[in-house]
């Protein structure tokens, strides 16, 4: 039993850096690599070895903080490990949705497409659909008070690699896989209703290519120091790494901004959206009220259980403290 346990555990950990469909695969971090170097050297004039120290300052690397991104993932793989298989799977909300789509309408409306274009169809509609549930999710965690206990584990990152990306409380973890499997049986279950077994992804290394596109171009650069920003009439459409910096600022004013993955446009929708601003120094963390104990696994795992049970506890008890003040009177 333990080894299988340990052969899925070292698989899980092996996929995070060699499968091309996992944000940190060794690719994407090559790329990113490259793009900062680019940028460092072609626009911020500097020194190919000052532009490779930049990008490795130990500063960042070596931070309390940087430690506690690691520490997470391995814990986070660990756990996962134990509670995948529990996790509602895509194919079983596929099933659900097709017999419910099956029983609602009581015919399939089949429609004759070439398969070229149900595979870029189905491609666009699941990149767009998963970038809107990621976004959406993402906003949501901030607005409510019990989801952002969880949340704010992400948030208390005072420096920023890549790693960073998970560093998660298991929770918001769950939250998400839970989101990427509706996200992708909803969207299957619907493609074969309508277009029977034609459906297909368009790929690049099995990753969907439009999810492709966006690591190479760059991803793992959204958590970094490297701010690099794009021209802004492409920011109200693209989430720029620095505009992902920003939301991770510590100044008031970039509280609540940019939620976005990769499309800008649900910011825009929801009038969250702030664009980058070149030259500006950024601080990233959390309120220094919360900063004392950050990066402890207390606070990291345990303490976001004890503020969202006291949040819910005091939303179930307001009604009641009202009703006795209304019975008083």
């Amino acid at each position: 039993m333990f080894e299988t346990f340990f052969s899925e555990f070292s698989s899980d950990i092996y996929a995070s850096f060699f499968d091309p469909r996992k944000r940190l695969f060794v690719g994407y971090l090559g790329c990113a690599l490259v793009i900062a170097l680019a940028w460092l050297t072609l626009l911020r004039k500097q020194q190919i070895k000052h532009a490779w120290r930049t990008c490795f300052d130990k500063n960042v690397w070596l931070s309390k903080s940087s430690r506690a991104d690691g520490l997470i993932f391995i814990i986070n793989r660990l756990l996962f490990t134990v509670l995948a298989p529990a996790l509602l799977a895509k194919l079983t909300i596929a099933t659900f949705m097709f017999q419910w789509l099956q029983s609602s309408l009581g015919y399939r409306p089949l429609i004759q497409l070439a398969d070229w274009q149900i595979a870029a169809s189905f491609t666009l509609w699941l990149f767009i659909l998963d970038d809107f549930a990621r976004f959406y999710l993402h906003y949501l965690m901030h607005r409510w008070p019990a989801l952002w206990a969880f949340h704010k584990v992400h948030h208390s990152a005072r420096t920023m690699t890549p790693l960073t990306v998970l560093r998660t409380h298991p929770v918001e973890g769950v939250l998400f896989s839970l989101r990427s499997s509706l996200v992708q049986g909803v969207s299957i279950a619907l493609f074969v209703f309508l277009f029977a077994n034609q459906v297909d992804l368009i790929t690049v290394l099995g990753a969907n290519a439009l999810v492709f596109a966006f690591n190479v171009t760059g991803s793992n650069l959204r958590h970094s120091h490297i701010a690099i920003h794009y021209w802004q009439p492409l920011e109200r459409w693209l989430i720029s790494p620095a505009q992902h910096q920003i939301h991770h600022s510590t100044a008031p004013r970039h509280f609540d901004k940019n939620f976005g993955a990769t499309l800008a446009i649900w910011d825009r929708l929801f009038r969250c959206l702030h664009l980058s601003e070149p030259g500006t120094q950024l601080s990233f963390g959390i309120s220094k009220a919360e900063q004392a104990n950050e990066h402890t696994l207390k606070q990291l795992y345990l303490q976001p259980f004890t503020e969202a049970a006291a949040l819910v506890r005091n939303a179930l008890l307001k009604p009641r403290i009202i009703q006795a003040l209304i019975q008083r009177r």
